[in-house]
């Protein structure tokens, strides 16, 4: 277990930052590591494989390669599933699942594709084990074997994550459409707070103004304290046959050995108090209550938090959830006047909020995820920087706004002739 091929997906936008993190925790270089697009490959040992899903915040899954052929059938499947070795992977006694993505495959069925890979496996145990086979749970499998098809290839790995690694295991209490962890953390390392290569953390204080369940300010909290992103659950690697308990612990010890207390001033704010009781019960079970200091407030009145530092916001919108607060009401109020229905992103929440820094957060960095690109002309300001991310199926930008009192407003066709 020396020299295994991993594949460690991300969110489109993330490859670089994934990159940078991986190599930190692996030491790996070159040919040894490469950034593919949707994710980054690496070569590396089965120690590495606990290491990268015990600490990755921005990966989603860490994967073995098992196998990588071409094929033009679903008979090629077969063939190409029944060289694999599972039998050093997992017993015919736990059970699996297949997962099959594909792109541009010519196959017409991947249900069809699913299948014969699954008879593989279980036709190549039944052969092993004197007749015995092991079988299909589609909820809470034992061993997550995931097959990748291309207009050529098929790609089979084994997962060693098994729930998907956003979980970190510390979110109870959520409200609608929650951000996934993985792209809070991938946010905080496009803004530079947070460098994913070195690990270190800017000397400013953060503040997410629209926290919702707290995601982003448990995320930089965890990370200024250098606790592990998985510290909290249990991964797929300890169902597998190469797990050894004494080398999982020495990971864990080395790790809880790495926690310090953080001295980065870190803040949070919702306009529902709901939500607010939601961040303070998550950052408890995260190990970061004492880090972060949540309050109730609207994001139109809320008074900066400290003297300067840096802002990160998933605001609401359209396709996640509609704002409250003072937005909400205007927006109410002027659909009340003109007979139209108020837009599903608060109408003037955007405008208003610009208003807002403008006249009380001069000298603060913002970074607002949005999937309006013409964001910046909505706000009548001037973006410094814009760094594409997905959030989910939906395309976004990462908008840095640089907050300077009274007007900055964005030329309008310069705003909106950018990608």
């Amino acid at each position: 277990m020396n020299d295994l091929s991993f594949f460690l997906p991300c969110a489109a936008g993330v490859e670089e930052f994934l990159a940078q993190e991986v190599h930190a925790l692996t030491g790996r270089v070159g040919q040894d590591l490469l950034t593919l697009r949707g994710g980054v490959r690496v070569r590396a040992d089965w120690r590495d494989a606990l290491k990268l899903n015990l600490h990755s915040r921005l990966a989603q899954r860490v994967l073995v390669e098992l196998a990588h052929a071409p094929y033009r059938n679903e008979n090629d499947l077969y063939a190409i599933a029944s060289g694999v070795a599972w039998e050093i992977w997992f017993t015919p006694k736990q059970t699996f699942k297949i997962e099959t993505t594909a792109q541009h495959s010519p196959l017409q069925s991947l249900n069809f594709a699913t299948l014969r890979i699954k008879d593989a496996i279980a036709d190549r145990f039944r052969a092993k084990a004197h007749g015995v086979r092991p079988s299909i749970e589609t909820q809470w499998p034992d061993c997550r074997v995931f097959a990748h098809l291309t207009t050529d290839s098929c790609t089979l790995y084994i997962d060693t994550s098994g729930e998907p690694l956003f979980k970190r295991g510390w979110r109870q209490d959520k409200g609608d459409a929650p951000l996934k962890e993985t792209l809070a953390a991938a946010m905080l390392a496009a803004s530079g707070w947070w460098n994913p290569e070195t690990g270190a953390v800017a000397a400013q204080p953060l503040y997410d103004p629209c926290c919702g369940s707290g995601t982003i300010a448990i995320e930089a909290a965890q990370i200024a304290r250098g606790i592990a992103a998985g510290s909290l659950r249990q991964f797929g690697f300890e169902k597998l046959l190469p797990f050894q308990t004494h080398v999982w612990s020495a990971i864990r010890k080395e790790a809880e050995s790495q926690v310090t207390t953080g001295d980065v001033a870190i803040f949070g704010s919702d306009v529902s108090h709901r939500m607010v009781d939601f961040s303070e019960r998550n950052a408890e079970r995260a190990g970061v209550a004492e880090a972060i200091e949540f309050r109730g407030g609207d994001a139109l009145q809320r008074m900066p938090p400290a003297e300067g530092g840096v802002i990160m916001l998933n605001p609401p919108y359209g396709e996640r959830i509609e704002v409250g607060g003072v937005a909400r009401f205007g927006a109410r109020e002027a659909a009340q006047t003109s007979g139209d229905a108020p837009e599903g992103d608060g109408g003037d929440f955007f405008p208003q909020l610009a208003t807002h820094w403008k006249k009380n957060y001069a000298g603060w960095t913002a970074w607002v995820l949005t999937p309006d690109l013409k964001l910046p002309r909505h706000m009548r300001l001037k973006e410094s920087r814009r760094v594409p991310m997905w959030n989910g199926p939906i395309e976004c930008r990462l908008f840095r706004f640089e907050l300077v009192r009274g007007s900055n407003r964005a030329p309008q066709d310069n705003a909106a002739g950018q990608a």
